[in-house]
């Protein structure tokens, strides 16, 4: 009865032995093809609901933001896991800065500003609507602060940045805003 119980213990080891083998070479193989192909940003898989930058780059009021993004080299960091929110300007919204700035912003000579400028939108956790205070300080990534301001009901960005669309991401929280926040 030993010998039979021990044989059967053995064998199930050497099954889940394979099975974990097996599972780490497609684990393996898994990220090999991600770093080849360009980093978690570059997966495609069409079945769940998409990072933050998969969603920016399929709204086309938010191009100037995809293409900041991409400038600054912070496409793969807005990929990962987070969970991050992120206040997305509109197209509209760069349109009121002063003539050429945008521009001057995604010269590579000025990427440390740019990636200032982007890491003032960007905080890390989601805070969603129903969290949202009057007076509620929020630590952005640029070690700044952004303040929530209630005006007329509505979280608005340091009382002047209106909040117009929220959606959830894989990753975190986007809300589209109407003016770009400055440090």
């Amino acid at each position: 009865m030993k010998k039979s119980l021990l044989m059967v213990v053995i064998a199930s080891l050497a099954i889940i032995s394979c099975t974990k083998s097996e599972n780490n070479a497609d684990i393996s193989s898994a990220t090999a093809t991600e770093s080849a192909s360009g980093g978690q940003e570059a997966v495609v898989d069409e079945d769940s609901a998409p990072t933050i930058v998969k969603l920016a780059s399929g709204n086309k009021d938010l191009s100037t933001l995809v293409t900041a993004v991409q400038a600054a080299e912070l496409t793969t960091s807005l990929s990962n896991a987070g969970p991050f929110t992120v206040f997305a300007p509109t197209n509209a919204a760069f349109e009121k800065l002063p003539a050429g700035t945008v521009d001057d912003l995604l010269k590579p000579e000025n990427k440390g500003k740019l990636t200032d400028i982007l890491g003032h939108h960007t905080y890390v956790g989601v805070i969603k609507t129903e969290q949202m205070a009057d007076g509620q300080n929020l630590g952005m990534v640029d070690g700044k602060n952004i303040t929530i301001k209630m005006v007329n009901g509505k979280p608005t960005v340091n009382g002047t940045v209106n909040i117009i669309a929220s959606v959830p991401a894989s990753n975190g929280m986007v809300y589209v805003v109407d003016g770009v926040i400055l440090p």
